[in-house]
């Protein structure tokens, strides 16, 4: 990436560099994407990134962030996005677990696929919270929209910037700063709106404003294609 990427190098001297990143702390369905293979440098050109990992197709099981990164790292997500040159160059999906007061135990799959110019992040929710109720807390830019005939909201979030230093493969300091902005759009996971939705967050790596037509675009081809979507 360029001087003005979310991932750049910096001040490199004595061995040492640093590298920035952008990540998305989301309002609704919420997770940090992981830095990968921060030391790889490697002057050949590689392939677009690929998602691992199981791949459980069963519908009728709650879909894995395996899954959730292999609906998301479409061939022709670039030109969804308006970047028809770039390719994924980060993919992947994981499953976080939250527990309430009452003890019960919530999963969250979550996937993240990273171009040149923008980060996408899919994931799903399956608490009984209807995407009616959230247009309440999910802030002053919240706005109620209908997508694939369900009910959804669009809505934007911050994404926090982060600086490490590094020397060689080891990790030093760490420093963050609030970055660009995010936008969200949340989608029932059944007509009906009986509680439950996926998300998907899109933000660009400079920091800049995301194209809503472009994370429409991205909704519309892959919400339909996880793994039990038409059961909703």
């Amino acid at each position: 990436m360029d001087d003005n990427s979310a991932r750049s190098k910096k001040g490199m001297g004595a061995g040492a560099q640093a590298l920035a990143a952008v990540v998305l702390v989301s309002g609704l369905v919420g997770g940090m994407w992981g830095l990968r293979d921060l030391g790889d440098v490697s002057t050949d050109e590689p392939a677009p990134a690929a998602c691992d990992g199981p791949h459980d197709a069963r519908p009728s099981k709650r879909v894995s962030g395996a899954q959730l990164c292999t609906a998301l790292n479409r061939r022709d997500l670039p030109a969804l996005l308006g970047t028809p040159d770039e390719r994924a160059e980060t993919a992947g999906g994981s499953e976080s677990w939250t527990k309430d007061a009452g003890g019960t135990k919530t999963v969250t799959p979550e996937a993240t696929v990273e171009l040149k110019t923008y980060a996408v992040k899919l994931s799903a929710s399956y608490d009984h919270l209807r995407v009616a109720q959230s247009v309440r807390f999910l802030g002053e830019t919240a706005e109620a929209k209908k997508v694939l005939g369900r009910p959804a909201v669009l809505y934007s979030d911050r994404t926090i910037a982060l600086s490490f230093s590094f020397d060689g493969h080891k990790i030093g300091q760490s420093d963050s700063r609030p970055g660009g902005i995010a936008r969200s759009l949340v989608v029932a996971k059944d007509a009906k709106d009986g509680g439950g939705s996926f998300e998907i967050a899109l933000w660009r790596q400079d920091e800049g404003t995301p194209d809503d037509e472009a994370l429409l675009r991205v909704a519309e081809k892959v919400l339909p294609t996880i793994p039990g979507w038409n059961a909703g």
